[in-house]
């Protein structure tokens, strides 16, 4: 199983980031949260920090982590490890994706999402779920 952090970074509006991932990439178009691989010896929260930067040249601080989602893929599974995420340095600059959006969270469930992110969008959305500490109202 392939350990991949992604960010849920919200603006000071309530927005949220979401990306689009390349046409050359797996998964071509799809949107999702920024974020990639754990890589060995490297803790969730570094990598985070790491695969944002390279990404989107941001620098985020982690709020909260939120629960893990496990999800299979026909060639292969990952565990999807989420936090939310503030941007304390930096203006985006799209390394790998194809495009951005700040998204009102109410738009979210409007995406055409990874597979994977799409247990993510439902939690962040429902701040009702005690195993949910995505929530930042």
């Amino acid at each position: 199983m392939i350990e991949v952090c992604c960010a849920i970074i919200v603006n000071e509006a309530g927005r949220v980031l979401v990306t689009q991932r390349s046409a050359t990439m797996s998964m071509p178009l799809k949107m999702e949260f920024p974020g990639g691989k754990i890589e060995p010896g490297e803790s969730p929260e570094d990598c985070l920090i790491r695969e944002i930067k390279e990404e989107l040249d941001l620098t985020v601080e982690i709020i909260s982590p939120g629960p893990a989602s496990p999800y299979q893929y026909p060639e292969f599974s990952i565990l999807l490890l989420p936090f939310l995420c503030r941007i304390v340095a930096g203006t985006i600059l799209l390394k790998e994706h194809a495009a951005y959006a700040w998204m009102e969270p109410s738009d979210l469930l409007n995406c055409d999402w990874a597979e994977a992110d799409i247990p993510i969008v439902h939690q962040y959305l429902n701040p009702s779920n005690n195993t949910s500490l995505l929530t930042n109202k």
